[in-house]
């Protein structure tokens, strides 16, 4: 019977530990997620940047291409 005393005062101690721990886990994993997201929009605006600079391109490219050839039926 002593010992069954022994064990119940140790249960709560364990039960608190495990609950301290998982608390902190949350808490970690909380941050794996918050910088996830950050990391998530860095990455989407670099994609948008991305995909303006090639439209930008591609319509330089076809303004230049206009152009030439233009002046060329033109004779100018």
């Amino acid at each position: 019977m002593a010992q069954a005393t022994g064990d119940t005062n140790e249960a709560p101690e364990q039960t608190q530990q495990i609950l301290t721990e998982i608390r902190e886990l949350r808490q970690e994993v909380e941050q794996a997620n918050k910088k996830t997201d950050e990391f998530n929009q860095r990455f989407d605006n670099y994609q948008k940047a991305t995909q303006w600079v090639v439209q930008l391109a591609f319509s330089l490219i076809a303004a230049a291409t206009v152009t030439v050839i233009v002046s060329t039926v033109l004779g100018r």
